[in-house]
């Protein structure tokens, strides 16, 4: 399960229908509606907040967003809850790690996705517009390979 911090544009296509239905699997999650994934360091920071399905509602109505504009047919209704709230902090240093990240998948992947983002560097990303970066390290939750 992979819940980018990076905004959802930079994503291939693979990856943005992946980041669909993992964020969709995060709600059930967070509903209590699975035997897995419960303790899944992903759902940290979702679990952090006061209402986290409102958290959860908020990063996949962004993703719909971008799926939309790309042409993509996403069940918007799946969506349980989508009202305004907080943004959640998200540390520089986990914008780099994810960005690093999806570049080494892009390299497989889709290499000509990877050509047009190559200009961007770590600092120039934007963050899923959830989050409000700070300055810190790669998050604490994160699994570092």
């Amino acid at each position: 399960m992979r819940l980018w911090s990076i905004h959802p544009r930079y994503l291939d296509a693979k990856g943005l229908v992946a980041c669909w239905r993992e964020s969709l699997l995060a709600q059930k999650v967070l509903l209590g509606e699975t035997k897995g994934y419960k303790k899944h360091p992903q759902l940290v920071r979702f679990r952090e907040q006061a209402d986290p399905m409102q958290a959860i509602g908020i990063y996949l109505e962004y993703v719909y967003i971008e799926a939309k504009a790309r042409g993509y047919n996403f069940d918007h209704s799946k969506i349980i809850k989508v009202e305004p709230g907080e943004q959640l902090m998200v540390t520089t240093g986990q914008l780099e790690y994810e960005w690093a990240h999806l570049r080494a998948k892009l390299r497989q992947r889709d290499p000509n996705r990877l050509k047009k983002l190559k200009t961007l560097v770590a600092k120039d990303i934007i963050p899923h517009p959830l989050f409000k970066v700070i300055d810190g390290p790669v998050e604490e939750w994160e699994i570092v390979n």
